[in-house]
C-alpha cells in the first residue's frame, strides 16, 4: 500500500520529447489521449534549454542513442532526476542517470 500512495503522492517531471511522443500517435485513442494529458497536467514540463541541449550533446557523442531519449536522459540528469522507463536498455550505460524500471517500484 505504501508503494501505492508514494506513485500517487509523488511529483512527477516530464520533457517536453515525452509530451510529443505521448500525444504523437496517428491512431491515439480520445481516452488515451485524455489520460495522457491528465499525466501531463500534473505533470512539471521541462524545456529544452542550453544546459539540456550541451548534455544531449555529450550524451550522443559518447553513446549509441536515439536523439529523443539523449534529450530525456538529459534533461533528468540536468534537473537531478532518476529516470522512470521499461526501456532501460538505451539509458543503462549513461553515467550518473539512475534507470528504474516500474516493475520495482
Amino acid at each position: 500500500m505504501d508503494v501505492i500512495a508514494n506513485i500517487f503522492d509523488a511529483e512527477y517531471h516530464i520533457s517536453v520529447i515525452n509530451k510529443i511522443e505521448l500525444l504523437g500517435y496517428p491512431n491515439l485513442h480520445k481516452n488515451e489521449e485524455e489520460k495522457f494529458n491528465l499525466l501531463i497536467n500534473h505533470s512539471i514540463l521541462h524545456p529544452i534549454d542550453n544546459k539540456i541541449i550541451e548534455e544531449t550533446i555529450s550524451i550522443r557523442k559518447g553513446h549509441k542513442i536515439k536523439l529523443p531519449d539523449a534529450i530525456i536522459a538529459a534533461t533528468c540528469l540536468v534537473n537531478g532526476l532518476d529516470i522512470l522507463t521499461l526501456n532501460t536498455k538505451d539509458f543503462e550505460n549513461i553515467d550518473g542517470l539512475k534507470v528504474i524500471e516500474p516493475e520495482t517500484i
